[in-house]
């Protein structure tokens, strides 16, 4: 028997990411985002969806360039940090004692620590209520050679260890159970 519920976020689990933004170093800032994910994939697009009150709202709608950076068991510590404390009052690279890196394409810089970093750049802003959703194009993409799995050339998301969040609490991804079209390959003979 299932309970009737009102309408709310239960898609879970989701990312949990560190979204970088700034063209200059003087307005750099980090946050963390849950609400985000894949839209397309040719060409590949994405969004964030971000309260307009954060700190980086504002630095976001008027640069509509950021970076998504995947977060690991060893940064959440930092993801949680930086998703409660407010980038007016603190430089949140220099207090999690994170590296900002140079992009390639966007000007908002990366996370050196992030074993993914997504440079974005913003095609639409749309309100939708409590966050707005900044849809954006993948405009360049690094990736830490240390999770690149040395036969798929894909990253190694057990190797990084891949921070998931879930109803407010954050987890590791857990082992591997299947692979994409694993429920119909054939079988060797």
């Amino acid at each position: 028997m299932k309970q009737n519920w009102k309408p709310g976020t239960l898609i879970y689990p989701v990312p949990a990411v560190l979204v970088s933004v700034g063209k200059e170093e003087s307005e750099y800032n980090i946050m963390t985002v849950s609400w985000t994910g894949t839209v397309c994939s040719t060409p590949a697009m994405c969004y964030i969806s971000v309260r307009p009150e954060r700190h980086s709202y504002a630095i976001l709608k008027k640069n509509r360039e950021f970076v998504i950076n995947l977060t690991t068991e060893a940064l959440a510590f930092a993801t949680d940090w930086c998703g409660v404390k407010s980038g007016k009052e603190y430089n949140k690279f220099k207090e999690m004692k994170l590296t900002p890196g140079k992009s390639h394409v966007v000007q908002a810089p990366y996370i050196e620590e992030s074993p993914l970093c997504i440079e974005c750049r913003v095609k639409e802003i749309i309100p939708l209520g409590t966050h707005d959703m900044f849809l954006a194009e993948v405009v360049h993409i690094l990736a830490d050679e240390r999770y690149i799995h040395p036969v798929t050339g894909a990253l190694d998301m057990e190797k990084a260890k891949i921070l998931a969040y879930s109803h407010g609490k954050y987890y590791g991804l857990g082992e591997l159970i299947g692979k994409f079209g694993w429920s119909v390959q054939r079988k060797k003979q």
